[in-house]
């Protein structure tokens, strides 16, 4: 059984960050965590930012953990320039009101298979193990592909 902490992050934002093309993560609160995390996607799917980003909302998975990303390091946006500057990190709309810190996020990789998770708010702490994930060949394709790509990278 292996513990890790998870962020829940609305999509289409969540399919975006363990893709690798959102690497910023807006917030209104500030942490000291450090280190890779779980990106979690609720139910609930931002419609007008799917439609603003050009992104089919029907092909997100939700209720699910979606993948996995590194927070390295928090930026405080002082300005609204500032939070402009980065608007192609954090693909936030014009409102700056209540993001004023951005998580700045690298390594992120996207799972193949969904894990079926609730969510809750600001970090919490998930357990994988075999009663999260039904199937057994779900679990360990998942554990399989994350050693491969531990194992290529540091060959």
């Amino acid at each position: 059984m292996a513990k890790f902490k998870c962020l829940s992050v609305s999509q289409p934002f969540a399919d975006l960050i363990v893709r690798g093309k959102k690497t910023i993560e807006l917030r209104s609160w500030n942490t000291a965590f450090r280190g890779e995390f779980l990106v979690h996607a609720p139910i609930k799917i931002r419609t007008y930012d799917c439609k603003r980003l050009g992104i089919d909302q029907a092909s997100l998975p939700v209720g699910a953990i979606v993948g996995k990303v590194t927070i390295y390091d928090v930026k405080l946006y002082k300005t609204k320039k500032e939070w402009q500057a980065d608007q192609k990190y954090h693909f936030a709309d014009c409102d700056f009101s209540g993001s004023k810190y951005g998580f700045l996020l690298k390594g992120a990789k996207s799972f193949a298979i969904p894990i079926p998770y609730k969510g809750r708010l600001g970090f919490f702490d998930v357990q994988l193990d075999s009663t999260k994930v039904k199937d057994a060949d779900i679990t360990s394709e998942i554990f399989d592909e994350e050693y491969r790509t531990q194992w290529i990278n540091h060959h």
